[in-house]
């Protein structure tokens, strides 16, 4: 089996390590653990890697966020990949931080990388991985807050967290969503 494993964020060194980016961060983290490294190709760094018997392409797209279903509607036909087996990780201001939330489709919640990937897909019925940023922004600031680097207090628990959330990955191509929803959902 093969899926895409799609992880949002902004291409760019001021965008590097911004909440913003916790979808490129946690692919990061996945290829790390694997010892594969992203090579520059069309919209965006891309990697493979097994999981048991799973092909994974993990796709950090350079479209930037809000034009990132070009991307994934582009490696999803290059690399014959049904709907069913695309998981798109990102960014969510109405988790708490480090929290994660699976989910087999949905809406886009706001989120402008989610709107593009619906528009382009034609449909929002793909998985999703919602990592909790938090919401510690007074009222207007959310664009600087999820454009900025996580707390001290938020990176003391990243690495930890988005182990966890690379765990989730590997549960959903090996098992399916309702395992990967079931074990990690609010864990």
């Amino acid at each position: 089996m093969k899926y895409l494993i799609v992880g949002l964020g902004n291409i760019g060194s001021e965008y590097h390590g911004t909440r913003h980016n916790i979808g490129f961060t946690i692919l990061d983290v996945l290829a790390e653990a694997s010892n594969i490294v992203f090579s520059t190709q069309r919209y965006g760094s891309v990697a493979t890697m097994r999981v048991k018997n799973c092909q994974l392409v993990l796709l950090k797209p350079s479209t930037y966020m809000n034009l990132s279903g070009e991307a994934v509607r582009y490696w999803m036909q290059k690399e014959n990949i049904t709907l069913e087996n695309i998981l798109v990780v990102v960014d969510d201001i109405a988790l708490p931080f480090g929290a994660i939330r699976l989910r087999g489709r949905g809406a886009d919640g706001g989120h402008n990388g989610l709107k593009n990937i619906d528009a382009m897909l034609q449909t929002n019925q793909y998985a999703r991985l919602r990592f909790g940023i938090g919401s510690d922004f007074p009222r207007g600031a959310q664009v600087d807050y999820v454009l900025s680097p996580p707390s001290a207090e938020q990176l003391a628990v990243l690495p930890e967290r988005a182990k966890v959330a690379a765990e989730a990955i590997k549960a959903f191509c090996l098992s399916g969503i309702d395992f990967a929803m079931t074990n990690y959902n609010n864990k």
